[in-house]
């Protein structure tokens, strides 16, 4: 059995009402970045969690994407070539 560790870096920055997550993934040669947002309404209360919560969401939503997508193609190459 082949074992291995990847990291998965996250980056938060937010202010009093956005919130940006920026995930990266480096494997095997090939780097994922994406970014996810969340903007508290005016009239809530702050409460940075839930912003964190939902900006790495989506920011990780979009990795997968990129991540399902980049599988596809390399599933499509090695059908086309076998």
């Amino acid at each position: 059995m082949l074992e291995r560790d990847i990291t998965l870096s996250i980056h938060v920055a937010e202010d009093d009402t956005d919130t940006v997550a920026t995930t990266t993934l480096d494997l095997r040669g090939d780097h994922f970045e994406a970014t996810g947002r969340a903007r508290r309404n005016p009239a809530d209360p702050p409460t940075p969690i839930i912003g964190e919560e939902l900006a790495i969401a989506r920011a990780l939503a979009g990795l997968q994407d990129q991540i399902m997508e980049s599988a596809r193609d390399k599933i499509e190459r090695f059908l086309t070539t076998t």
